[in-house]
């Protein structure tokens, strides 16, 4: 099978905020540096959220900087000291909570895929 079959299986090619994007079939972003605010507010009316707000951004921001810096997603002990949050405040931001909310939303990878 060549990598081509194997990719197409893997991800899909999705337009969102005027840019053609992979996702993997979880509806994550399938790499990190595609993301933009455009394509999180996008993905964000997706989920049925009015916009983001301050602290959503605090948070998004958050992530995409330990992410990057670190090599891994924060942990949740690393989101409350990183944004001075409660985990219950943290999860209430996002409709999906912060692995499937905020994690999507920062354009980072796929949690199922880093177990």
């Amino acid at each position: 099978m060549s990598s081509d079959t194997e990719t197409t299986r893997d991800r899909q090619l999705r337009t969102v905020a005027g840019r053609s994007i992979y996702f993997d079939w979880d509806d994550f972003l399938w790499d990190p540096d595609d993301w933009s605010e455009a394509i999180a507010l996008a993905l964000a009316a997706e989920s049925g959220m009015d916009g983001l707000n301050d602290d959503q951004w605090r948070v998004i921001r958050f992530m995409r900087e330990f992410y990057f810096y670190h090599g891994r997603a924060p942990m949740n002990k690393d989101l409350r000291k990183g944004t001075g949050m409660r985990l219950m405040d943290l999860e209430a931001l996002f409709p999906q909570g912060i692995r499937n909310g905020a994690r999507r939303l920062a354009g980072l990878p796929n949690p199922k895929a880093c177990v």
